[in-house]
């Protein structure tokens, strides 16, 4: 495989990638900021005032909007992992079950920073994938 295929295929890995986490993230903002009854049920189970809906969906769309700017990206994925992390122990505090709730973030986190990664230069350098010598 040449070196131009293989940025190519690294190109739409990426966007792919990143492309079903941030729709699966801007559907849930969305929800929440319309405050639609599942966003604002499931925010209510974890144990939130119905009043944070709104400011959890603004602020999810906020740390999206950061992350598809390319010139923000990586900032916008330290603030997702935030996000994501913060929904990790709200699932842990209500002992939801382990790989289809409280997990789950992980595995949007890994997208967005797995799609970043292939996309951009600059976290390649900042963080270089080494084989074993």
């Amino acid at each position: 495989m040449t070196t131009s295929n293989s940025s190519k295929t690294r190109l739409w890995t990426a966007r792919i990638l990143t492309s079903f986490a941030v729709l699966f993230l801007l559907m849930d903002a969305v929800m929440k900021v319309l405050q639609l009854p599942p966003a604002v049920q499931g925010t209510i189970s974890l144990g939130f005032s119905a009043g944070a809906v709104v400011g959890i969906g603004i602020l999810e769309l906020v740390c999206l909007a950061l992350y598809v700017t390319p010139r923000t990206a990586i900032l916008g994925a330290i603030l997702l992992t935030g996000y994501l992390g913060g929904a990790i122990a709200s699932q842990v505090r209500v002992e939801a079950p382990l790989f289809s709730h409280i997990l789950f973030p992980t595995y949007i986190a890994a997208l967005f920073w797995a799609g970043l990664y292939l996309r951009d230069e600059r976290l390649r350098i900042l963080l270089p994938v080494r084989a074993h010598a």
